[in-house]
């Protein structure tokens, strides 16, 4: 039986290439031709058996196999830069790591609560980049994130075959500071008495929430819409308004008593997703935490 050894020469040219992302300049830093490179990189995927690069225009982009093998390459040589740290008395220490993409408008507490069970490995380092949905998702297509956490299912096509796990379900529910909620007062009241602070209309909790006023037969009086969860809090905390909100928002100022829950909505909530690319390799951190909803 003949066993086939990974060429580190032919990984090394690679793994330079990759985190360089053009080939020329590669080259000029390395002092050896293009070809010659180029020829050390087609070795190793006829080794591997998978292409690692995709051209697009000059620049070269990593296919999800590359992306794989820039992550092996990278635990590779920093093993070598370890073992010599360790003997020169530098020790460090070698790390998984996990690219997580949320929304910027998402709620902390739920994105602390999704990555909590590998916070503080020592064997894990975790990368958390906010932003727009669409530039998270090219993110995801660009190898460049490992998870996408929205609050929304993401729009997909066959050309972009997205995977939206439901991971939780929040109930929404109406909070305020003390002083502003009444004894004995019932829900209508509190809606039409009490100025609000309210999602944007885009959200799916504004949705069901001005179905429900229609149903009552109110007009709220809204003192904020805000798209930014921690914003939310923040305008609640300050007494502007009784807020509608999932309840992980607002958990740590329920428990200090900051806040106080005036009526919870049976009929609303919000579902918590994270998103991954269809992928033959996937990060093997994400089985520990893309889990069914409980």
């Amino acid at each position: 039986m003949i066993v086939m050894r990974l060429n580190y020469n032919h990984l090394r040219y690679f793994w330079a290439v990759a985190h360089d992302g053009n080939l020329t300049r590669t080259a000029e830093r390395l002092g050896v031709s293009q070809s010659a490179l180029s020829i050390q990189i087609r070795k190793l995927e006829d080794q591997i058996g998978h292409a690692l690069f995709e051209r697009s225009g000059k620049l070269l982009r990593l296919t999800e196999a590359g992306r794989i093998a820039l992550d092996h390459a990278d635990v590779i040589f920093a093993a070598g830069d370890e073992l010599i740290g360790t003997l020169n008395d530098r020790p460090d220490s070698r790390r998984l790591v996990l690219r997580v993409g949320s929304l910027a408008t998402l709620s902390r507490n739920f994105q602390i609560g999704f990555l909590r069970p590998i916070l503080g490995r020592d064997d894990v380092e975790v990368v958390v980049r906010s932003g727009a949905l669409s530039d998270l998702l090219q993110g995801l297509e660009d190898q460049r994130l490992d998870v996408v956490l929205v609050n929304r299912a993401a729009p997909r096509d066959a050309a972009t075959p997205w995977i939206s796990h439901p991971i939780a379900e929040q109930r929404v529910i109406l909070v305020g500071v003390p002083g502003r909620l009444k004894k004995g007062s019932n829900l209508k009241e509190l809606l039409s008495q009490q100025p609000l602070v309210l999602p944007t209309l885009e959200s799916s909790i504004r949705t069901g929430f001005d179905a429900l006023a229609d149903h009552l037969g109110i007009r709220p009086r809204i003192a904020a819409e805000v798209d930014d969860m921690a914003m939310m809090r923040l305008f609640a905390r300050e007494g502007i308004g009784l807020a509608v909100v999932p309840r992980v928002v607002v958990q740590d100022e329920l428990a200090s008593g900051m806040l106080v829950e005036a009526r919870r909505f049976p009929e609303l909530s919000e579902t918590f997703y994270a998103v991954t690319p269809s992928r033959r390799f996937p990060n093997p951190l994400l089985k520990e935490l893309v889990k069914p909803r409980s």
